[in-house]
């Protein structure tokens, strides 16, 4: 039964007793009580947070703020968290579609408008099946100068190593230094 492979189109990540775990993005508006508005249906619905990253400094295209949480659930449960966000009101952005293990970030150095960052972007997650969840960019003598970019993403388990061979490939091609998290020691 343990042994059996992930049917098709689930979406969660098995844990012990047949719970998964499951992202779910929202968008919210910057108004005291919205985040607690957006929890409670998850844990009305059987659902057990695992962690939220809240940025109020970033805000979407909509003016709002982004909120990423994941959660662990049964399976049978979770499209009923789905659908108890949706009618309380909160933006479900993306749920459940994504089953990354682990997240890296690097801060990429260079020229980094003028080689096209959007195209750097698409080449590490088209070549590795990465997703980029969040980027903070600074040009301090504007766009044309030595930018740099902390992009932090969401990884297969195990695949960090891959990961960073195809980000310090593609940085080569585009005169771009790569700076690398520091593993294996204590912080």
């Amino acid at each position: 039964m343990g042994d059996e492979p992930t049917p098709p189109g689930d979406l969660g990540t098995e844990t012990d007793g047949g719970v998964r775990t499951y992202t779910v993005r929202l968008e919210l508006v910057d108004e005291p009580g919205e985040l607690l508005a957006a929890l409670e249906p998850i844990a009305e619905n059987g659902g057990n947070l695992m962690s939220i990253h809240h940025e109020r400094g970033n805000i979407t295209p909509r003016g709002h703020i982004p909120v990423e949480v994941d959660l662990g659930c049964p399976p049978d449960r979770f499209d009923d968290i789905v659908a108890a966000l949706r009618e309380n009101g909160i933006n479900v952005i993306q749920a459940g579609a994504e089953r990354y293990g682990e997240e890296i970030s690097v801060v990429l150095v260079g020229h980094l408008i003028e080689t096209d960052l959007s195209d750097t972007l698409l080449a590490i997650e088209n070549e590795t099946s990465a997703a980029v969840l969040d980027l903070s960019l600074s040009a301090p003598q504007g766009t044309g100068d030595t930018s740099s970019a902390r992009v932090r993403l969401a990884i297969d388990s195990g695949r960090s190593e891959a990961v960073f061979e195809t980000i310090r490939s593609v940085s080569e091609e585009k005169d771009l230094t790569v700076v690398e998290p520091l593993l294996g020691g204590d912080a």
